[in-house]
């Protein structure tokens, strides 16, 4: 964070605030200077953009931190001996705790809710007593006081928009306006093939006015997860100067450790070694600035999972009190080592269907796998099943693995990655858009309208595939036994997990079954070794 002394008060930021020129500012310094001093706590709410910032006051001796609605920039922070510790890094936070005093222990409610979701969420970290700020919020820290913490936004879904015409209009201006404020002077974007980068980069060449550069990565093998030739449809048709990183095995595997030294805590999405492989290529071009396409999927409704929820919700919905009695009584004898049969107990058990498209480890896993679970309160669903699984999805898969990998991956190679679908506008007015409307015939149905104007068809109707690679096949390929060596290794320490189902979860994962499962456990197993047992 940079950090600026004024007269009374020292103020640290990090990111980019859209709109201040509406305040009449050029200075993200200046501007929060001016809108404290005048509005005390109550203007975070106000600002567009991607930030983390740190307010000193030296008057009234209080620390006021915030950050944005998304969550893009992040920000922790500890307090030791009356001391008030901040940073966008735990581990600047950890360099910073007197140096008599042991590394913090682990914080197994954040493992717990790693092992469900790809990364830990809410305000803990894998750290007892480092805390994480929550996108949307702000808190409050006074020397010898309770901290105050409050969250500014809350994502509204009362449903104002009732005609698709009007929304397909609306949506397409938003995009334009959204893409507009992110317009940086050498257009570049990440292109993966799909409807959503494909339709950034387009309107954006049309913005820009420039022949853009686009970057897409592929594989020398395994070409079912290569998607470059989806690429090249996009890059042709917007003739953009289109730049193919291709990786194979050996890369993969030399970028592997570095990659995951860019985190400060475990994280299990394995789409982090090729961004950061991309990113080293596009930096190389002299690129510092890239859109990207996430928060399409979430906000509409993109992944064929929503579908397949949306018959689970209907399922439920005609089923009479005898049914559910009669399907209570037979549950049990079914199969549960399958997704379908977790998500129909469910159904039958009137429990909450859909947690999060991030959800590895489900409930009846996670007793399996800990032999004790670290328990932590589940948000209580939307009765709309649409809004549930966007809110879910933007909240806790978005606001963690996804928008903490591009910060982490980007920051590591001095770039900066801006994610136009994901602007304050665009989420409130698709949150007041009828859902029926959302869902339409197809997945991403607004979307897909939309981009029929601006890329070929050929990308609009391709069945999604999403960012994926050979991560499992390589790993295996190189470390083989030794992925399940390390994992025991480090549970004969810890004695988190039960080593059977260890041992079972790897098993899986060599016929290409439960690699998630055993990803999410490899990598924690790598950090805590390299972070306890050192």
């Amino acid at each position: 964070m940079k950090k600026i002394e004024f007269k009374d008060l020292v103020i640290y930021f990090e990111g980019e605030i859209y709109n201040k020129k509406n305040f009449s500012f050029d200075d993200e310094f200046l501007l929060l200077e001016s809108l404290y001093l005048k509005y005390s706590f109550d203007f975070v709410s106000n600002l567009d953009g991607i930030f983390a910032f740190c307010i000193y006051d030296k008057v009234r001796k209080i620390y006021f931190c915030a950050r944005d609605r998304f969550g893009n920039i992040p920000f922790f922070y500890t307090v030791k001996n009356g001391d008030f510790i901040f940073s966008s890094s735990i581990k600047d936070i950890l360099n910073h705790l007197p140096i008599n005093e042991n590394l913090p222990k682990i914080n197994k409610v954040a493992l717990s809710k790693y092992m469900q979701y790809f990364s830990t969420f809410g305000e803990d970290t894998f750290y007892k007593d480092v805390y994480k700020l929550e996108e949307a919020s702000y808190i409050v820290y006074e020397n010898n006081k309770e901290l105050f913490k409050k969250r500014y936004y809350k994502i509204n879904t009362y449903k104002a928009v009732n005609d698709e015409i009007s929304a397909l209009k609306t949506l397409e201006e938003l995009l334009y306006t959204s893409i507009e404020k992110r317009l940086i002077s050498s257009p570049s974007t990440l292109l993966s093939g799909g409807v959503d980068s494909s339709l950034i980069s387009s309107i954006y060449t049309k913005l820009s006015g420039k022949k853009i550069d686009t970057f897409s990565i592929g594989y020398s093998e395994y070409k079912n997860y290569c998607e470059l030739d989806y690429a090249k449809i996009t890059s042709n048709h917007i003739a953009s100067n289109h730049h193919e990183i291709i990786i194979d095995k050996k890369t993969y595997i030399e970028n592997f450790y570095s990659s995951l030294n860019n985190f400060d805590e475990p994280h299990a999405d394995s789409a982090a070694i090729p961004l950061n492989i991309l990113l080293k290529c596009v930096k190389d071009f002299g690129v510092n600035k890239l859109l990207s396409g996430e928060g399409a999927d979430e906000l509409f409704l993109g992944y064929d999972n929503y579908s397949k929820f949306l018959n689970y919700y209907n399922f439920r919905d005609s089923l009479s009190e005898n049914q559910f009695f009669f399907l209570d009584e037979i549950i049990g004898a079914l199969q549960n080592n399958t997704k379908e049969s977790e998500y129909l107990r469910r159904v039958v058990k009137k429990q909450n269907i859909y947690n999060s498209f991030g959800e590895v480890f489900n409930d009846m896993q996670k007793r399996k796998l800990f032999v004790n679970v670290p328990t932590f309160k589940s948000e209580n669903p939307k009765k709309d099943a649409v809004d549930w699984m966007s809110y879910i999805d933007i909240k806790l898969w978005v606001a963690n693995p996804v928008l903490t990998k591009i910060y982490r991956v980007s920051k590591a190679n001095s770039l900066q990655i801006h994610t136009p679908f994901l602007d304050n506008d665009i989420l409130k007015y698709v949150f007041s858009v009828d859902s029926n409307i959302k869902i339409g015939n197809t997945n991403k149905y607004l979307l897909k309208k939309i981009a029929q104007k601006y890329i070929p068809n050929q990308i609009i109707n391709r069945v999604k595939k999403g960012f994926n690679s050979p991560f499992n096949e390589w790993l295996q390929s190189e470390f083989g036994n030794s992925i399940l060596e390390t994992i025991l290794e480090v549970n004969r320490q810890t004695q988190f997990f039960n080593e059977n189902y260890l041992k079972h979860i790897y098993t899986l994962a060599s016929s290409n079954k439960f690699k998630q499962h055993l990803y999410s456990l490899y990598i924690f197993s790598l950090w805590y070794k390299k972070t306890y047992l050192r």
